[in-house]
């Protein structure tokens, strides 16, 4: 009976580990979410420019004179009908690519949002230290019952503190003349 609950122990105790492992490598940072965004909006950006040549290159190879000079070596009885065919070749892979740089500017727009957010993030998992990062987000009671103290309404009896100086003697001007 003791072999059995010792077995039963290192099983609990092997999966309570197995476990926690799991969770800590389940719980990335926000720092590690924003390596994983800054990755990703260079890749973006990278695909950006190389579609942006490759627009540029379609532009160039549709202008008349071009699509004339790439089919220079081809003969044909009908060389407008081949001209026309190339064109609309051209056009059509040029829509592709727009289409594709339309895509990739969203995607970075998302992930310039995300990256910022998580940099909002790690600031503020930063600022509460290697414990607050564990614990989440945290909110003192003052503020989650009656919110930030700009937001609290004034108290009457309360001390404003932005009153007048008061006038003493010291005020008064010394060579004022005095009424008697």
């Amino acid at each position: 009976m003791s072999n059995h609950l010792m077995r039963h122990r290192i099983t609990t105790a092997l999966l309570v580990g197995v476990v926690l492992t799991a969770s800590a490598t389940a719980q990335t940072t926000a720092q590690d979410q924003a390596a994983k965004f800054r990755l990703q909006l260079n890749e973006v950006q990278a695909q950006e420019a190389a579609q942006q040549a490759r627009l540029q290159q379609l532009e160039e190879a549709l202008k008349p004179e071009n699509i004339a000079n790439s089919l220079a070596g081809v003969g044909s009885t009908h060389p407008e009908e081949l001209r026309e065919q190339r064109r609309r070749q051209l056009e059509k892979e040029r829509a592709g690519v727009r289409t594709q740089l339309d895509q990739l500017a969203s995607s970075r727009t998302r992930l310039e949002a995300a990256l910022a957010a998580a940099n909002a993030r790690a600031y503020q998992e930063s600022a509460r230290g290697p414990e607050g990062v564990a614990k989440g987000p945290q909110v003192s009671p003052i503020e989650s019952s009656t919110g930030t103290a700009a937001n609290r309404p004034h108290k009457p009896g309360r001390k404003s503190r932005h009153k007048h100086p008061r006038r003493s003697a010291r005020n008064v001007h010394p060579a004022a003349p005095v009424n008697h």
